[in-house]
């Protein structure tokens, strides 16, 4: 320990009760001889963090002439047609260059993101009033491209819920079923690309998939939703849940479109540390020109695709959809692909690893946790979450909620110690699973002796793995009566059991895992049922990390050889 003084302000606070509170916390004691030291030195370092607190922030600059916002204002009902938009706005380059990467596509920001002088609301009452001062980084890298941002998607409340009935602004609807559920958190961001621009919508939108959020509503609203590497797309200036599950990724309508947005938000920022280990921007691979660049896209002869056999073991799987996804398997196998079962027993287990991380690392992240962190923080953000209020609290939604109380009884009230560190190392036995199967070998070098890797080598690897996204077709949402979306917590959870239980381990292991859709099927839940009335059924492609090439390749061969981008609505 080092201090920079002993000296003490003649209006210094600190007192004898400050440090006998702070020994009840700890649940310690202090000799008696020794308490006037110790409130000497607390005393120091509040004089310390007093001047530090005192200090100017230090902000990013936004360029308000060149990127001027324009026509910001809360949506209109008569155009918020499935109450997918949070905040309308006109952003673009005032002098944009009609060669650029997305010149004149029009682009929603998942409100998680920070964009300057739009409120941010995060989908929630918990709190309110919060505007932020700057730019994400990658809304500064659309906009370089040329983008137009037209607004900010609804995100479920605080990105706390698969389904999409959460948001204070109101349900989310599917584009495809009103009163049936489109997905979260990143809901809004996958109906608007489901509508397109001609029915109220976008041509792209930005998701953040912190357990699935870009790929659950990407496959229930027939959509392409790619949750790229761990760190490939900078975090800087969006809310956290939990920095390692923190992805961020593309939603469009089809694969060369995801292919462009992920190249001009690729990169790290040198800001982010979730970033660091990602290729500079001038670097990423324009990956959509190399999907274009195949003589035949449908090829992929040589290719080994695995089927997960874990990942169709799960009970909350509808047979049809089961059934749907090995017909999409077998469309590989007619491209030239070897298409075969494997096993990566840890997936089982990966939600509950999973579970034991975001659960009580979400905790101590809206706590005011942040240690060991480097980056940009959205202070202003963090203090509106922490400390907890009664009003903020009765606010709150019950996914919110059990978070809080999961932490608290694991961290504070001592029930699971050493909880978090071991399910970090559970975490990477997961995803050396995958590495084995996926034979990135440099992955698990570390953690294996030469003789078992060797032994390892000599297994069949694969390079892809596929699952269903989702095990079952999107559910009405639920009748919450007076209580709202602030009680009947068994009630608002029990529609989405089991949904992410193929999505959420990649958010831990960081593989990058992409949902296409592959068909339709009939409502068999909710008023619609009987109807006709067909849902989308979405297919889930899982490659080495920093191998986003070949997971865009396999979809787009996919996606080519059905007949183009809608051509799954017929199957």
């Amino acid at each position: 320990m080092s201090v920079f003084s002993l000296d003490v302000s003649s209006n210094n606070p600190v007192t004898v009760k400050d440090l006998d509170r702070a020994c009840e916390i700890l649940g310690v004691t202090i000799k008696d001889a020794e308490k006037a030291e110790y409130v000497n030195l607390l005393a120091v370092y509040h004089d310390s963090m007093a001047k530090l607190m005192a200090a100017e922030d230090y902000t990013p600059e936004v360029d308000h002439d060149r990127f001027e916002r324009k026509n910001v204002h809360f949506p209109s009902p008569d155009e918020n047609s499935h109450g997918a938009w949070a905040w309308k706005c006109d952003i673009r380059d005032s002098k944009p260059d009609p060669s650029s990467l997305l010149y004149g596509k029009t682009v929603a920001l998942k409100d998680c993101i920070a964009v300057g002088g739009l409120p941010l609301l995060l989908g929630t009452n918990f709190f309110s009033d919060y505007t932020p001062s700057i730019d994400a980084t990658i809304v500064t890298r659309m906009l370089k491209h040329g983008a137009i941002i037209t607004g900010k998607s609804v995100c479920e409340n605080l990105c706390h819920s698969a389904t999409s009935h959460t948001a204070a602004t109101g349900v989310v609807h599917n584009p495809y079923a009103q009163g049936y559920a489109s997905g979260g958190s990143s809901s809004g961001s996958a109906v608007l690309v489901s509508l397109g621009p001609d029915l109220g919508g976008c041509d792209y939108a930005i998701g953040a998939d912190q357990g699935g959020s870009i790929r659950v509503p990407a496959a229930w609203c027939g959509i392409v939703g790619f949750k790229p590497t761990f760190g490939m797309v900078p975090w800087t200036g969006a809310g956290s849940n939990e920095p390692t599950n923190d992805h961020m990724g593309p939603m469009t309508r089809d694969v060369l479109s995801n292919a462009r947005l992920l190249k001009a938000i690729a990169g790290t920022d040198f800001v982010d540390d979730r970033s660091y280990g990602a290729p500079a921007p001038e670097q990423i691979p324009a990956y959509h020109e190399i999907l274009q660049q195949y003589p035949d896209p449908r090829d992929l002869s040589g290719m080994r695709i695995g089927i997960l056999t874990e990942g169709l073991n799960t009970p909350a799987l509808d047979p049809r959809v089961k059934t749907t996804f090995l017909a999409a398997a077998d469309r590989f196998k007619s491209l030239g692909a070897t298409v075969e079962e494997v096993s990566v027993p840890t997936h089982s287990t990966a939600g509950a690893v999973w579970t034991g991380i975001s659960k009580l690392g979400g905790y101590l992240n809206k706590t005011g946790a942040f240690g060991g962190r480097r980056g940009y923080q959205l202070n202003e953000l963090n203090q509106k979450l922490w400390p907890m209020t009664q009003d903020k609290w009765n606010n709150a939604i019950p996914s919110t909620k059990n978070i809080y109380l999961n932490g608290v009884y694991a961290q504070d009230l001592q029930n699971f110690p050493g909880i978090h560190g071991k399910a970090t190392n559970l975490s990477l036995k997961a995803r050396h699973g995958y590495d084995a199967v996926l034979g990135d070998w440099s992955a698990i070098s570390t953690f294996v002796t030469e003789a078992n890797l060797e032994r390892l080598k000599q297994q069949k690897t694969f390079d892809v793995l596929i699952t269903p996204t989702l095990p079952f077709l999107a559910k009405s949402h639920p009748d919450l009566g007076d209580a709202g979306v602030t009680g009947n917590p068994i009630l608002q959870l029990q529609k989405q059991i089991g949904l992410t239980g193929n999505t959420a381990p990649f958010n831990q292991t960081g593989h990058p895992a992409l949902a296409m859709p592959i068909g339709m099927l009939d409502i068999e839940e909710g008023p619609l049922k009987g109807s006709g009335t067909k849902l989308p059924v979405s297919l889930q492609i899982i490659g080495k990390w920093w191998d986003e090439v070949t997971v865009l390749k396999v979809a787009y061969a996919w996606e080519t050889a059905a007949g183009g981008p809608d051509a799954w609505k017929q199957l």
